[in-house]
């Protein structure tokens, strides 16, 4: 992992669909006790139950490490994100709405805090330490639970408020597969890893627990499981040529979970993407740098940046 450099010492928090990354990062930039734990999803106000696990996994992470102090804490998650207010708009896949995250966080641990998207702030990370950095127009995309992109334009990232970048809510297949926002045919419910083992097992009365498992089923000759990993390499180059029209990045950088399938995910959807591109400029596609943590990183960025502010 690229080195995030020396600095204040803060907490910082992933909140995930499936699960939460917690640690404290000291003041040379070490990410020191992390720890991944199961996202508390309630049926409805998962913030609070979330607040209260911060708080727990907080604690701990001072008392086991008492040397370090932190001085800002960093909070990220899923869903629309209104980065300027520190709320969360609306998050399907975790039942919240409206919550104002920064500020009910400042008061949990009475230290300044920040708020913001997971994958603009695994984005950022993977843009300021990363080899993308050389480009001034960049999609860095997270495939896991859920799929969105970071976008950067100009060296600058841009977030349209909140709701720039969800291009797992981008309709590939209309009337297609329902998605947990409401929608039909929406990238995420076709080619995030969740979706992929969840159309298999439904198609083949399967058990697989994950994407990982259908790919390599598919690769020992398991036709369902070609069909279903093959339509979701086909959605996912056309949802990315589609961004390409509109954005033209120089590079698109791929990482999250399935990203972890290496050439088997890249080299089709690389295929695939330039199939469909005529006239535009071909992006870079290439491999994401900063590993599994990069939320943390991009959390730990934010919260030294509000330290700093105060």
């Amino acid at each position: 992992m690229s080195e995030l450099g020396k600095g204040t010492p803060v907490l910082a928090f992933d909140v995930g669909g499936t699960d939460l990354k917690s640690a404290l990062v000291d003041a040379d930039g070490t990410l020191v006790g992390i720890q991944r734990t199961p996202t508390p999803v309630r049926a409805e106000h998962t913030e609070d139950a979330v607040l209260a696990e911060i708080g727990r996994l907080g604690r701990s992470l001072r008392e086991r490490h008492p040397s370090i102090v932190p001085e800002a804490v960093g909070l990220v998650a899923p869903g629309v994100v209104d980065d300027e207010r520190g709320i969360g708009l609306y998050s399907e896949n975790l039942n919240w709405e409206n919550v104002p995250f920064r500020e009910l966080t400042e008061k949990q641990f009475g230290l300044p805090a920040s708020f913001t998207h997971d994958v603009r702030a695994a984005g950022e990370a993977e843009y300021l330490l990363g080899p993308s950095s050389v480009y001034g127009n960049a999609m860095i995309v997270t495939i896991g639970t859920g799929i969105a992109a970071a976008i950067f334009i100009d060296g600058r990232p841009y977030a349209g408020n909140g709701y720039a970048g969800e291009l797992g809510h981008s309709v590939v297949m209309p009337g297609g597969e329902p998605c947990a926002c409401g929608g039909r045919g929406c990238l995420e419910a076709i080619s995030s890893a969740a979706s992929i083992a969840r159309r298999y097992n439904r198609l083949t009365g399967s058990d697989v627990p994950g994407a990982r498992e259908v790919l390599e089923r598919a690769q020992t000759g398991d036709e369902d499981a070609e069909v279903i990993w093959t339509s979701a390499v086909d959605a996912l180059a056309l949802a990315l040529s589609q961004a390409t029209a509109l954005l033209a990045p120089e590079v698109i950088v791929l990482g999250g979970g399935l990203a972890q399938a290496g050439d088997a995910l890249f080299d089709p959807v690389q295929e695939r993407l330039y199939g469909h591109l005529t006239f535009h400029r071909r992006p870079m596609l290439m491999h994401a740098s900063i590993g599994e943590n990069a939320g943390l990183v991009g959390a730990a960025i934010r919260a030294r940046a509000a330290a700093e502010a105060k």
